[in-house]
């Protein structure tokens, strides 16, 4: 069954894999699941400092 949620290739060393693959079996996740905590956490750090991060721009810019 496909979803509608973008794919992204990570390149990444294989002990960070086999890493984040450990933290996140500890965790109940699976290593995508843990990939998007740590985005989500990353990104509210940021915006805290930084302001909210405006996507609607970010999309214009693209176009």
């Amino acid at each position: 069954m496909k979803d509608a949620l973008p794919r992204y290739t990570l390149r990444v060393p294989q002990i960070l894999l086999d890493k984040l693959g450990y933290i996140a079996e500890y965790e109940g996740r699976t290593k995508n699941k843990e990939l998007e905590q740590l985005m989500k956490k990353r990104i509210a750090e940021f915006e805290k400092v930084h302001g909210p991060i405006d996507v609607k721009e970010i999309r214009a810019k693209e176009e």
